[in-house]
């Protein structure tokens, strides 16, 4: 795996479970970007964050559930995700099961599991997604959108599409913090979009066109 720290948004509404977790993958090569204790929070954190990853506990005391917001992910920009759950009724595993999430974690676990799941998640899902997920073309994503991308838009555009982060654009293309962050921002405006999310699901979408 990357040196580079994987970021993960843990959803649990029982607060001392998820400082559990978040304590867990302390000193790993995971760190936990943000907690979410329902349903709402979590799709909040999912559009304002960078996710590599989820934790999802299946079973919320709220209107939604775990399975609700993998459904959110799925349907909106896909990383992988996780259920964590400590029982569930056969309907709600088939629910569950539906999703293809990339792994379960059955309460109590406890830190070497985690970590294996969560490594052995993420490895697949970027296997998969190699063999998945179609290349990109500048000339076809400007054929459709109204100001064309530059080459160094485009190359940027890329390296996103591949779920690299700023700083490892930085690191890749030897560029400034603010380099890459203007680039950004032109291409969030001539895609039309408003986060790194939005942009990866509209470039997959021009090329599937």
């Amino acid at each position: 795996m990357s040196n580079q720290k994987l970021m993960v948004l843990i959803v649990e509404d029982e607060p001392l479970i998820a400082e559990g977790i978040k304590l867990h993958l302390s000193g790993s090569s995971f760190v936990v970007s943000c907690m979410a204790y329902d349903p709402d929070d979590a799709i909040q954190a999912i559009q304002s964050n960078d996710l590599d990853i989820a934790i999802l506990d299946i079973n919320l005391e709220a209107d939604k559930d775990g399975i609700d917001i993998a459904k959110y992910i799925l349907a909106n920009n896909p990383f992988p995700f996780i259920y964590l759950t400590s029982y569930s009724d056969s309907h709600t595993m088939e629910r569950a099961k539906e999703t293809s999430p990339a792994g379960f974690i059955v309460k109590p676990f406890n830190k070497k599991t985690l970590l294996a799941t969560l490594e052995i998640a993420v490895n697949n899902f970027a296997q998969h997604n190699k063999q998945h997920v179609p290349d990109l073309s500048v000339g076809k994503i400007n054929q459709q959108i109204a100001s064309p991308l530059s080459e160094r838009e485009f190359e940027l555009l890329q390296l996103i599409y591949e779920g690299k982060n700023n700083k490892e654009i930085c690191d890749l293309l030897f560029i400034a913090m603010n380099t890459v962050k203007r680039h950004v921002t032109n291409i969030y405006f001539k895609l039309d979009v408003k986060s790194r999310t939005e942009a990866i699901k509209i470039a997959r979408n021009l090329m599937l066109k």
